[in-house]
């Protein structure tokens, strides 16, 4: 039977309770962990958000009522602990951070009854995702979990009080807005009261913090939260959170600095690590030619090497059909690797076909400088030796190369380096290796619309000495767009804004946009352009991301409370459902029956 807490007040969490208040009386609660009954004693540990603390039951200090009800305990009862903290009778436990006391019980009261958990509450579960997520209210309750939770929490906080000493704002901007089909898919909200008619959920507050610098607000953030319907990866929710920024009257430099402060700060604080500043900056080429990717991990080699010069006369097919096509020969070298065997090469060569390659090309250097090559029997002695002087290749290692339109031997080797990485253990979590990658290609040609896109936004500035080849090369412009970069993932990115209407009405000219079109879903902020707009710029992170990185976890839904599965939909709350006909009625929509393939 559960008991009331009318009359008892919690005194302490459980790891509030030190050796400083040893011979003092307190009041715990909590859920029991575990309950182990000796014989004459009981011990039970008692778990809340901050930890474990260890409870005695003695018949002759509790009671025989209390001891009976502890009798009974059983893992997940909620219970309250009256009693007297004491020095540990037995062996101090290293690994509690109460583990050289005790509270030997007086009285408690069972708040409430648990049934048998469908799974262990333990740090590190084994437990299949889908079951944890099936019931997340208990997942939460994992040690691990609720530290992560809490580190979220923090950043939050801290955030929140580093920006406003820099004088941010924090402004709400609002979550049922004018549909942008611009980039990734919208979620749609009917409208009641306009039949037919349709908000979006915002996939971030880009329009509105660019309406709130016209506003005259100089500094904003927001940790917004934002909704993008597309496909989802580990890294990917339908719903996210963005620690979201916009400033006036600055450039790309003050954007960079404000924030390599506010990333030094929150680095320091949450995982003690003094991040050397300023952070280092990499053009997107540079990037690319280097790494392969435009959010390249900087923990390890592997760099990519451009080989076209030195194999453009050789026979070897595969090579002189790429660079006849305009593309090019790359390689990477795995030092140390020459050894691998075969069948491993093999499924490299299976994995680069993942990302568009139509195979590798390999070199093993042996220890006796003799090579084992998949194309020698193509290339002369000294175009082989050339090949292998330019990849600084020495025996022992393994030379991989990728030949084919530029875009694809960068996906090849830059998916192939971190692959290996990974293969090879050299990706440490708390090796915390930070970039910001700057100049952007403002534009991207998409093959399947048969235009130029954007390659962030409609409203990136370009760099104002690019600006002449807009309408002649529009592929060569390139963006005041920047990303932070850890680790190998983008952790947030921004630019600066256009902010006169020319160079605005230009851009949407470039990306195919009629007038008319233009001013149908972005009227509203070509108006504001007309009021006398300040030079702002600005960045978002993912703050979800951030927090993953911070605490080493492998997937953001580690980080999220309620998360949702890869096919957008949430396990424990069945949600999407159906909804009753008669709301539907109301909105005046109708469901499409789609036949069952």
């Amino acid at each position: 039977m559960a008991e009331s807490m009318v009359g008892i007040k919690r005194s302490h969490r459980c790891t509030e309770v030190t050796t400083a208040n040893i011979g003092q009386d307190v009041t715990v609660m909590g859920w029991v962990q575990k309950s182990r009954n000796k014989g004459g004693i009981i011990f039970v540990d008692l778990r809340d958000r901050s930890g474990i603390l260890q409870i005695i039951f003695e018949e002759s200090d509790c009671g025989a009522e209390n001891f009976a009800k502890a009798e009974k305990l059983r893992s997940e009862f909620v219970i309250a602990v009256t009693g007297r903290v004491e020095a540990r009778s037995g062996a101090v436990n290293p690994n509690l951070a109460t583990g050289a006391i005790e509270v030997r019980a007086k009285s408690m009261r069972v708040l409430s009854e648990s049934e048998t958990p469908p799974f262990p509450i333990e740090e590190n579960s084994k437990t299949k995702e889908e079951l944890r997520l099936k019931y997340r209210f208990l997942d939460l309750r994992r040690p691990d979990l609720q530290r992560n939770m809490m580190v979220r929490s923090r950043v939050a906080t801290l955030t929140r009080a580093f920006l406003a000493d820099e004088g941010f704002l924090e402004i709400e901007t609002p979550t049922l807005i004018k549909s942008t089909p611009e980039g990734a898919r919208d979620y749609l909200v009917p409208s009641r009261v306009h039949p037919g008619s349709f908000y979006a959920l915002p996939q971030s507050p880009q329009l509105f913090k660019q309406l709130l610098m016209c506003s005259g607000y100089d500094r904003y953030f927001q940790i917004a939260r934002c909704y993008r319907d597309e496909d989802l990866r580990a890294d990917r929710q339908p719903e996210f959170t963005q620690i979201d920024m916009e400033l006036s009257f600055v450039d790309v430099d003050e954007v960079l600095d404000v924030n390599e402060r506010l990333l030094q700060k929150l680095f320091k604080e949450i995982c003690d690590y003094d991040l050397p500043l300023p952070l280092p900056r990499m053009t997107w080429q540079e990037a690319m030619d280097r790494f392969g990717s435009d959010k390249p991990d900087l923990r390890f080699g592997m760099e990519l090497q451009d080989v076209s010069d030195v194999v453009k006369g050789c026979e070897f097919a595969v090579f002189k059909n790429a660079l006849e096509n305009g593309g090019s020969v790359r390689g990477i070298n795995a030092e140390g690797q020459g050894h691998m065997p075969r069948k491993k090469i093999d499924a490299l060569v299976e994995y680069a076909k993942g990302f568009g390659a139509k195979g590798l090309a390999y070199v093993a250097i042996n220890e006796d400088g003799s090579l084992k090559s998949s194309f020698a029997k193509f290339m002369t002695e000294e175009e082989m030796g050339a090949l292998v002087a330019a990849m600084g290749g020495k025996p022992g290692d393994l030379l991989l190369f990728a030949a084919d339109r530029n875009k694809v031997v960068y996906d090849v080797l830059g998916n192939l380096r971190l692959e290996l990485a990974r293969q090879l253990d050299l990706l440490k979590k708390d090796d915390f290796k930070f970039l910001w990658v700057t100049e952007f290609p403002l534009l991207e040609y998409s093959e399947e619309e048969g235009r130029f896109v954007a390659m962030h936004h409609p409203f990136t500035m370009p760099m104002d000495e690019d600006l002449q080849y807009i309408d002649s090369d529009p592929g060569r412009v390139r963006a005041k767009a920047y990303d932070i970069v850890l680790n190998g993932v983008e952790m947030g990115g921004g630019s600066v804004r256009i902010h006169q209407g020319d160079v605005q009405s230009k851009m949407f000219e470039v990306l195919g946009f009629t007038p008319e079109r233009a001013n149908d879903q972005f009227g509203f902020l070509l108006e504001a352009f007309k009021y006398g707009v300040p030079p702002h710029a600005g960045l978002a992170y993912g703050f979800d991301r951030m927090v993953m990185l911070m605490v080493g976890a492998d997937s953001i839904r580690d980080v999220i409370a309620f998360p949702k599965v890869k096919d957008a939909s949430c396990l424990m709350t069945e949600a999407p459902t159906p909804v009753d006909p008669a709301q539907l009625k109301e909105l005046g929509i109708e469901v499409a029956e789609t036949e069952e393939e």
